[in-house]
């Protein structure tokens, strides 16, 4: 099963001999002693295997362009890790895949997963090429009024980026929303990670891109594919952990969905070089049957010639027709051993699509409704919100009709809260008798997901940062329902 897949364009002095040493120097160097093949060495050959059954690593070479290594570690409970790289030296791009044998806990991206070490030496030889005058880094890269245009010509259309960008912006007190080296370090080879330097780059954005918002701490990713367009992260105090996870996995899965050549992979290259194998075995065969042929042709024209002469030119012939036929017979079975082994890896592979199947059919719900770009403000918000608008649209449906049975269903069946209901009541008891943005109110309203900034004459409350939810209140209200029209105003618009 695939964990992990990227394709990356290389520079143009990484030789053969340059990449191979370097795929020895990471299994070599390796931290883990378990992984390591012990006096693995390379002897200047391009097609070659060392190691043990359950610890390898195989070289082979397609039509001297293409350079494809597998290694492959069996742990003791029988699970099988493979990381292959293949390395096209006539494109200079280079692709690096993990796969893990079929288990149902590899459905989800591990929260410790890090794209492979080996990127990391790619970057450290300064052999990863440019993304359109963008490094490729481990490391988060600061965007200040310097360098904008990075930023600024990519929002703007003028530029456009082979990897996903991931943009974050500061937070409201100037923070980063998640530990960006850890996110940059965790993404290398995979996406490039953009931090603003500091709250002011939120000016320079809004020039350039003036119908564009970034509320605070949010954390934006821009895929190359435009089908997939953008995902935005909204920032949560305490949920820094949970936001960078989120990141992590929704830029792997990107990754991981995107289509490769078959030459960019072990079995494809390996498929390639049967196939050639088998047609020059072909083409070898014919020259031979053709020799033979002649053979016989000429055999046929001595006959008339002295019978010691024929009989020891046929012992010749035949010999000599027996001989080439029996080569040819190995090289078919030989052929048609490497078939087979094809077919075991399409069987295994036929494996975990049915085990993929049947985790997915051994749910015994099928949601009726799915998730769509946006996501709770609180744990459960928009559940709590969705039957609360349907438990009002309950009240004027006629009973014992179809519809009224199937929204009750519904409703019944998800342990509705009325969360957003109880909000409402805190929100109306603080603002009905308003007559000013007391300690007491502004307490209140922070407790139910309010930001407050005041900008010396009016107050404005921002629902969870969200420039989409504001409602502006007086300093001091001359009007004595000024409070209840406020309730109603931020109940009505985010309750």
């Amino acid at each position: 099963m695939q964990l992990f897949s990227t394709v990356l364009k290389i520079d143009g002095k990484m030789t053969k001999a340059d990449f191979i040493r370097l795929v020895i120097e990471w299994n070599q160097t390796s931290p883990y002693p378990e992984n390591v093949i012990p006096n693995l060495s390379w002897n200047g050959e391009y097609s070659m295997r060392c190691g043990t059954d359950t610890l390898w690593l195989e070289i082979e070479e397609l039509k001297q362009q293409v350079v494809a290594v597998r290694y492959e570690k069996q742990d003791a409970d029988g699970v099988v890790w493979d990381t292959d790289y293949v390395m096209n030296f006539k494109e200079m791009k280079m692709a690096i895949r993990l796969d893990r044998s079929y288990l149902e806990e590899a459905l989800k991206v591990d929260p410790a997963f890090s794209t492979p070490h080996f990127i990391t030496m790619l970057i450290q030889k300064k052999y990863l090429k440019k993304d359109n005058g963008l490094d490729v880094l481990r490391t988060p890269l600061l965007v200040n009024e310097e360098n904008a245009a990075v930023v600024t010509d990519f929002l703007q259309g003028k530029k456009r980026y082979r990897l996903p960008l991931v943009l974050i912006a500061k937070t409201a007190d100037g923070t980063n929303p998640v530990d960006v080296k850890r996110l940059a370090g965790r993404l290398k080879g995979a996406a490039h990670v953009l931090v603003w330097a500091d709250t002011h780059f939120r000016e320079s954005l809004r020039e350039a891109c003036p119908k564009l918002h970034f509320p605070p701490g949010c954390i934006d990713i821009y895929f190359p594919n435009q089908a997939v367009g953008q995902r935005r992260y909204l920032y949560r105090q305490g949920q820094e952990k949970r936001l960078l996870e989120k990141v992590v996995a929704t830029v792997i899965q990107y990754a991981n969905a995107q289509l490769i050549d078959p030459l960019y992979t072990w079995a494809g290259v390996n498929n390639a070089i049967y196939q050639e194998r088998y047609l020059n075995s072909r083409a070898e065969y014919e020259a031979i049957e053709k020799e033979r042929r002649d053979a016989l042709h000429q055999l046929l024209t001595l006959q008339s010639q002295r019978e010691d002469i024929r009989e020891q030119a046929l012992a010749d012939a035949k010999k000599e027709a027996d001989k080439i036929l029996d080569g040819f017979d190995e090289d078919m079975q030989k052929l048609q051993a490497e078939n087979a082994q094809l077919h075991s890896q399409v069987e295994r592979l036929e494996y975990e699509n049915q085990g993929l199947r049947a985790k997915i059919n051994s749910n015994p719900k099928t949601p009726a409704l799915s998730m769509g770009t946006e996501d709770d403000f609180y744990p459960g918000e928009i559940k709590d919100l969705l039957l609360k608008t349907l438990s009002e649209k309950l009240e004027s449906l006629p009973k014992h009709t179809r519809r009224y049975d199937v929204v009750k269903d519904i409703i019944d069946s998800n342990d509705y809260q009325k969360i957003s209901e109880q909000r409402a009541a805190k929100v109306k008891a603080l603002l009905s008798s308003y007559r000013g943005m007391t300690q007491k109110v502004a307490k209140g309203l922070k407790e139910v997901g309010f930001e407050i900034t005041h900008d010396g004459g009016h107050y404005k409350t921002i629902y969870y940062g969200d420039d989409r939810y504001i409602v502006v209140h007086a300093a001091t209200p001359s009007d004595g329902r000024a409070g209840k029209n406020n309730a109603a105003d931020t109940i009505k618009k985010v309750f």
